[in-house]
């Protein structure tokens, strides 16, 4: 078992949990889930003890990585690129309080926004908080990455952030695994000067922070994840993480003679980054995300001699490519043969016989016997109740925005406002923005469509759903009466019906829980049942 095909993803995981790991924290969002179900499917995993279940939200999970990493142990916390801005708050903090054990952040971003509201760069949040980001190109470079970013991250008691992109987690290739270690012992540090961030303690902890930034650096110039690829000519290429992997493609595919400085570790080598300027009279800087490095070279080395994202030589939005990168570099291609439409395109579409299509029906039936019938939505399967035949959605903003949003259109006057949101949302973030409106006494619907999982993502564990949905809305004060249980099946379509006009024409707080378990699911304890005959 030394050598393995895997997904950059699963290989996070296996170097993760081969550089002893004794937790990984997340929310599933895709390109990074696969990082976690890796982690659960592991028998090593269970044999060892490393916690492994679902987290409410990215926030709560990053902050249980870092009370684990206080603990003395090694910790994991996954989440994709939006997830980040939920967990923004301790992320930010964890650099000032720094680490005990080590804590790594895979963070997975979405160029061309695959299944994302945006494309948002992490590298962005690693320069925010100031510390030691990866970006390896590879999957070996995913997995040996994992033991570095540990070892870093004890080192100069950090938060290091290992970043990838869509492509290179969804992709496979071999790695060869080294030697696992062990865990860390239990060993919590009593630091409070480090961990209770009052005023006096936040600003020495600061000022400490400013001071590893120059030896963060030098620790960048040795990194294996940064070399210079030697070449002739005057053009020289800067190329981070995968799109190294397309400039050397373009090399050897084209016959391309230039140098090459591929950066995988952050803050920047700023010795290899001015030598190559030094070299090279253009620079073709190469960044799967946004123009980060770029603008900056651009500040300091000036416009005249660099290329790439900010003058047009490289596309501003979505994803690189060999050709792109090929193109950049001067090569004239040639067009393409058109693919034949053997298999003809389709816009994604809810699943036959999912109950959110007879939730959407009702909803339908409802809310356009109304002149304005707007309704809020959230980020999940329902998100497609906006496509044809439903379109039964306006607004999908971020994970619990559809409570808020219709909080805010009816303060505004706005009658109905109508919210869905899925069980698992709810919890991520929709409990805060339901106990606002209640504290406001504002006149809307909220409509949970309770399917038993987190489905969207591929059916992970759901933090609330049946009967703890009902308690915490009471919780929050949702009067009884007004907490409404439906069943969404054709057979039960006029009752639903009724029960939404009731509550759309209720001139205050109330929340219609659609619950029925998701088909997928369904289908798949069934097939387990008949494998294990239970």
């Amino acid at each position: 078992m030394n050598r393995q095909l895997l997904l950059g993803a699963e290989a996070v995981a296996q170097g993760a949990l081969d550089a002893g790991i004794s937790g990984v924290y997340a929310y599933p969002g895709t390109p990074s889930t696969e990082i976690t179900e890796y982690i659960q499917r592991s028998k090593h995993s269970r044999e060892s003890g490393v916690r492994s279940s679902w987290s409410t939200n990215e926030k709560t999970a990053y902050e249980a990585a870092l009370g684990m990493s206080y603990a003395g142990k090694r910790s994991l916390v996954c989440m994709k690129h939006v997830g980040l801005n939920v967990a923004a708050d301790p992320f930010i903090n964890s650099a000032i309080t720094g680490v005990n054990g080590g804590l790594v952040l895979a963070v997975a971003d979405d160029p061309s926004m695959h299944s994302s509201q945006n494309e948002q760069d992490s590298r962005v949040y690693g320069r925010f908080a100031m510390v030691p980001v990866l970006e390896p190109a590879s999957q070996q470079e995913l997995y040996d990455a994992m033991f570095h970013a540990f070892d870093l991250s004890e080192a100069v008691r950090l938060p290091v952030v290992v970043r990838m992109t869509t492509r290179l987690s969804h992709s496979r290739s071999g790695i060869d695994r080294r030697t696992p270690l062990g865990q860390n012992p239990l060993k919590a540090e009593y630091a409070p000067e480090r961990f209770v961030l009052m005023p006096h303690n936040a600003r020495v902890q600061y000022r400490h922070l400013l001071d590893l930034q120059p030896m963060l650096e030098e620790l960048s110039e040795s990194s294996f994840l940064n070399e210079t690829v030697e070449g002739g000519g005057a053009v020289g290429v800067i190329a981070f993480g995968i799109g190294c992997n397309y400039v050397m493609e373009a090399r050897r595919d084209h016959g391309i003679d230039c140098r090459v400085l591929k950066i995988g570790q952050y803050p920047l080598p700023r010795r290899q980054v001015n030598e190559l300027f030094d070299a090279c009279s253009t620079v073709l800087v190469v960044e799967e995300g946004y123009p980060v490095y770029e603008e900056l070279f651009r500040g300091y080395f000036g416009s005249a001699k660099i290329r790439g994202r900010m003058d047009g030589a490289l596309p501003r939005a979505g994803e690189l490519t060999t050709d792109l990168v090929a193109a950049a570099l001067g090569v004239k291609l040639t067009g393409t043969a058109a693919v034949p439409g053997i298999v003809v395109n389709r816009p994604p579409e809810l699943c036959k016989g999912c109950g959110h299509r007879d939730m959407f029906e009702a909803i339908n039936l409802v809310i356009r016997e109304h002149a304005d019938h707007h309704v809020f939505s959230d980020i999940g399967c329902y998100t497609l109740g906006a496509l044809p035949p439903h379109n039964a959605i306006h607004t999908c903003v971020d994970m619990g925005a559809s409570i808020t949003m219709a909080k805010g259109a009816a303060d505004a006057g706005l009658r109905p406002a109508v919210s869905v949101i899925g069980d698992s949302t709810f919890a991520h973030s929709g409990m805060t923005g339901l106990l606002d409106a209640v504290n406001d006494h504002s006149p809307l619907t909220v409509i949970i469509g309770d399917n038993a999982t987190t489905a969207m993502t591929g059916g992970q564990h759901s933090s609330a759903s049946g009967s703890k949905l009902v308690d915490l809305c009471r919780g929050i004060g949702v009067e009884a009466e007004h907490i409404r249980i439906i069943v969404p099946l054709k057979t039960h379509l006029a009752e639903n019906v009724a029960v939404l006009r009731e509550e759309f024409d209720y001139d205050g707080v109330s929340v219609v829980i659609a619950q029925r378990e998701c088909v997928e699911s369904a289908a798949k304890k069934k097939r387990r049942a008949a494998a294990t005959g239970q």
